[in-house]
């Protein structure tokens, strides 16, 4: 019996925990064959070399594209997706996939849509129909118009992905697989690795065991000029509570230079002898360090995902997660110094939260690779309305 070909392209470091299980499951599955492609910042050492992990976890990987250009800022990205058009249209060429995968809204992953859809190749898009505060957002709808298949993570998208006109025989409500991942870490009575020792990083090594805080806070593509500004008021309210706190370094997006100097010049400044700083961390390290913190401050969609499934208390500042549907575990606030610090004082006092299930209950990458593998092969569509 011949298998099904399925390309999935992960194209950041955040893309391969989203999608990890469904690779697992995929490999696992009688019917199909993985052909995994790694491009963009997924490939660089200054964005955590997510592919060293890819490796490290046992997926043999089909083939890598480099098309970053460098300077974090609204050019690079339009031209970082014109040569990820280019690579990834040979990729497909040779490797001649059944189907294409993409994953959720990073400007790279138009590349993956555009090249498959032009290649009459059917496309498959995990994380339709959420709705976010900045660019991602029209990528995210323009990638749903160009898809096959629709596997979203939550109701709310699917109906979304529904008001859009696609076809609701395609449209599936799969869980995020993310949450895949997030459901044995609920299992876990501490944090059993020190991550310091494991991941290296910069700064000071404050002791963990009184409890501590992640941050990761991204630039806002439509707010970029302003990313330095927004990561200082961050920074000094950090700096003033003196809570133990692991931070991790930005997403290559238009603004990351300006978040990343911010950070080193606050560096310089200040002593800073309660923070440490990581680029990367494997998924289900990161998630266990995240379900034994105090919380998460800054902007990552992992505090609407997998900290709402996982209770954890979360601080979202500013407009980058602006309307995607949240837990009660979740509040949100403005770019100001005071804002951030005491609403970390505060959230964090509530404890851990009941868990949420809005965003899957942890079958999610079983239930796609099911899809996958039984699905009509098809790249044409029909609108709904």
């Amino acid at each position: 019996m011949t298998k099904r070909k399925i390309a999935v392209v992960i194209t950041a470091r955040p893309s391969y925990s989203r999608v990890k299980s469904v690779l697992q499951a995929i490999n696992k599955h009688p019917e199909l064959e993985l052909q995994l492609i790694v491009a963009a910042s997924a490939l660089l050492d200054r964005y955590g070399s997510a592919v060293n992990y890819i490796e490290k976890d046992g997926f043999p990987i089909a083939a890598k594209v480099f098309n970053v250009l460098e300077g974090e800022n609204l050019t690079a990205a339009a031209k970082t997706t014109g040569i990820g058009i280019l690579e990834l249209s040979t990729v497909f060429d040779n490797l001649r996939p059944d189907i294409v995968v993409t994953v959720a809204d990073r400007f790279e992953t138009m590349a993956t849509a555009i090249s498959a859809s032009y290649m009459n190749i059917p496309l498959a898009h995990i994380q339709g129909g959420e709705v976010t505060g900045n660019i991602d957002e029209k990528v995210r709808h323009a990638i749903t118009k160009l898809a096959d298949y629709h596997f979203v993570a939550s109701e709310d998208a699917q109906a979304r992905v529904l008001k859009l006109g696609e076809d609701p025989a395609l449209v599936f409500n799969t869980g995020c697989p993310s949450i895949d991942l997030a459901l044995p870490v609920t299992e876990s009575k501490n944090l059993t690795f020190d991550p310091y020792q494991k991941y290296g990083g910069v700064g000071a090594k404050p002791p963990l065991d009184q409890g501590y805080l992640v941050v990761m806070q991204h630039p806002v593509t439509n707010e970029y000029a302003l990313s330095r500004k927004q990561i200082e008021a961050t920074l000094h309210a950090i700096n003033n509570l003196k809570i133990p706190t692991l931070w991790f370094w930005p997403n290559v997006d238009a603004g990351a230079d300006g978040t990343s100097t911010g950070i080193r010049s606050f560096r310089e400044r200040y002593a800073l002898e309660h923070v440490h700083f990581f680029k990367n961390m494997e998924g289900e390290d990161f998630l266990h360090l995240l379900y034994h913190s105090k919380g998460l401050v800054g902007n990552s969609s992992v505090g609407i995902r997998e900290c709402a499934f996982l209770g954890v208390p979360v601080v979202n500042i500013g407009s980058r997660q602006f309307r995607r549907q949240r837990a009660n575990n979740v509040i949100d606030i403005g770019y100001e110094e005071a804002l951030i610090q005491n609403a970390i004082e505060s959230h964090i006092q509530q404890g851990r939260h009941q868990t949420s299930s809005i965003y899957g209950t942890g079958k999610a990458g079983e239930s796609i690779a099911a899809l996958l593998s039984s699905l009509p092969l098809r790249f044409h569509k029909t609108i709904f309305y």
